[in-house]
C-alpha cells in the first residue's frame, strides 16, 4: 500500500468509535505531505502497528516497549516507506521473530494519533499510527527484540489488568471481539 492506497483507504474509513473518528482528516491531511513517511518531519510522522492476534482469538500478543516502559502492540517507524501495510508486517516480525504472521485483513483496522513524549534529541511529537489486524500461531517461540523488554501472549480477559487503562488498545480490544472479518 503506497500513499495513493492509504489515501483511498483513509476516505473510506469508517469507524463507530468517537476519538478514533475525530482524526481521520488529520491522517487526510497528512497523507499530503511527502515527508509524513519519515522521522525526520519533527511535528508528527506515520508509524505502523501490527495488532496480533491467535487463531482461535483468545489471546494477543503485546510488548513491554523499552522506551516508553509500557505494554503496547508491536510496530514502528515508517523510515520512508510508503506502504504501512508493508511496515507492520516487517516491524511485527522483527519485534517477534514469528515466521506465521499473516494477515486477517489488508485494510485499516485502526487509527490512532498519540503524543511521544520528548527525549534527548528528540521533541515532543505525534505518532499518526495506521493499524492492521495480524494473525500468528499462539505456539510458536518468541523471539524478543532489542527495542523490548518482554514480549507475551495475553489472553483478551487478561489485557485491561496488563496494560492498565490506555483506550486505543481496549478499542483494538473491543473491535477484535465485534469482528466479522475474524470468524
Amino acid at each position: 500500500m503506497d500513499r495513493i492506497n492509504l489515501k483511498e483507504q483513509l476516505g473510506r474509513y469508517r469507524t463507530p468509535y468517537e476519538e478514533e473518528s475525530s482524526f481521520i482528516q488529520d491522517f487526510l491531511e497528512l497523507t499530503e505531505d511527502p515527508l509524513a513517511y519519515g522521522r525526520e518531519r519533527l511535528d508528527g510522522h506515520f508509524t505502523a502497528s501490527a495488532w496480533i492476534v491467535n487463531r482461535k482469538r483468545t489471546h494477543t500478543l503485546l510488548t513491554l516497549h523499552r522506551k516508553l516502559g509500557r505494554w503496547l502492540q508491536l510496530g514502528g517507524h515508517a523510515d520512508g516507506n510508503e506502504d504501512l501495510l508493508e511496515v507492520a508486517m516487517k516491524e511485527a516480525n522483527e519485534e517477534s521473530g514469528l515466521k506465521s504472521l499473516e494477515f486477517v485483513d489488508k485494510t485499516i483496522f485502526d487509527l490512532d494519533k498519540h503524543i511521544i513524549p520528548e527525549r534527548p534529541h528528540v521533541p515532543e511529537h505525534f505518532h499518526f499510527d495506521v493499524r492492521y489486524i495480524l494473525e500468528a500461531d499462539l505456539y510458536e517461540p518468541l523471539i524478543k527484540s532489542d527495542e523490548s523488554i518482554s514480549l507475551a501472549w495475553v489472553a483478551f480477559d487478561s489485557v485491561q489488568d496488563v496494560i492498565g487503562y490506555n483506550p486505543s488498545i481496549l478499542r483494538m480490544l473491543d473491535k477484535t471481539s465485534k469482528s466479522e472479518i475474524l470468524l
